[in-house]
C-alpha cells in the first residue's frame, strides 16, 4: 500500500511537469522509481519509458486540441531520433548500473540548468531551418531517450525553438510528439530484455501521471512559465546531488 501511495504522488509530479513544461517530468520518474519504489536502474529506465509514453500521449492530445502541435515538422524531427533511440535502448540493458546512475544524474543537472535559464531556452531562432542541424539534434535527443529512459523534453523544447524557429507554445506541444516517438522506439528494443517490472506500481504511477498532465496544462495557463521552471529546477538539482552521492558511496 505504501508503494502504491508513493507511486501516485510521484506520478502526479511527473505528469504536472510534462503537462506544464513539455518536459522535465521524466527526469524525476527514474530517481523516484529507484529510490522510492526500489527499482534497479535498468528496470527504472524501462518503466520510465512506459510512463513517459502514456503520459506524453495524453498531454499531446490536450495540446493538439488547442492547435499547438506542428505535426509535419515534429514528425520529421522525431524520425531522425528513432534509430538512435532504438540502438541506445538496446545498449542500456548491458551497461553497468552505476554508469547509468551517474549519467542520469548528469542529465538531471543539465535539465535543471536549462530550466534556470528560461531566457536562453525561449530565444527564437533566425527563421532559417537547417535540415542537417535539425537531423543531428533529433538523433542526439533520440539517443538520450533510449539510453536513460527520459523523454528529453527539456532539450527538445529549446531545440525546436532555436533550430526550427518554433514559438514557445508550439515547441512545448510538438515536443510531446517527439518524446512519444522516441520512447516507443526505445521500448521496442527493450521488450525482449529480461527486465522484471512491477506493474502493481507502474499502473498507479501512469494513472496519476496522466491526470497530472491535464492539471499541468491548466497550471501552465495560470502560473508564469519561468516560475514553474525554477521550482522544478531546484527539485532536479536536489535529486541529482542525491544520485551522485549514492552512486559514489
Amino acid at each position: 500500500m505504501t508503494a502504491v501511495i508513493l507511486a501516485l504522488v510521484a506520478g502526479a509530479v511527473v505528469g504536472l511537469a510534462l503537462g506544464a513544461l513539455g518536459g522535465g517530468g521524466s527526469v524525476l520518474a527514474v530517481p523516484a522509481l529507484i529510490y522510492l519504489l526500489g527499482f534497479t536502474p535498468t528496470a527504472a529506465t524501462t518503466a520510465s519509458l512506459i510512463i513517459v509514453t502514456a503520459t506524453s500521449l495524453t498531454a499531446l492530445y490536450a495540446h493538439a486540441r488547442t492547435g499547438r502541435v506542428r505535426w509535419k515538422a515534429g514528425a520529421a524531427f522525431a524520425a531522425a531520433g528513432v534509430l538512435p533511440a532504438a540502438a541506445a535502448g538496446a545498449a542500456a540493458t548491458h551497461m553497468p548500473q552505476a554508469v547509468l546512475t551517474l549519467a542520469f544524474a548528469a542529465t538531471a543537472v543539465v535539465s535543471a540548468v536549462r530550466m534556470l535559464r528560461p531566457a536562453e531556452t525561449a530565444r527564437p531562432g533566425s527563421g532559417e531551418v537547417r535540415p542537417g542541424k535539425a537531423a543531428a539534434a533529433g538523433a542526439g535527443l533520440g539517443a538520450l531517450t533510449g539510453l536513460l529512459g527520459v523523454g528529453g523534453g527539456f532539450l527538445v523544447v529549446p531545440a525546436l525553438v532555436t533550430v526550427l524557429a518554433f514559438e514557445m507554445e508550439a515547441a512545448v506541444g510538438t515536443s510531446l510528439l517527439v518524446i512519444t516517438a522516441n520512447s516507443l522506439a526505445s521500448l521496442a528494443t527493450r521488450s525482449g530484455a529480461a527486465v522484471s517490472l512491477d506493474w502493481a506500481v507502474i499502473g498507479p504511477f501512469i494513472g496519476a501521471a496522466i491526470l497530472g498532465a491535464w492539471d499541468g496544462k491548466r497550471m501552465a495557463e495560470k502560473v508564469a512559465g519561468p516560475r514553474l521552471q525554477r521550482i522544478f529546477a531546484v527539485v532536479l538539482l536536489a535529486v541529482a546531488a542525491f544520485m551522485f552521492v549514492y552512486a559514489v558511496t
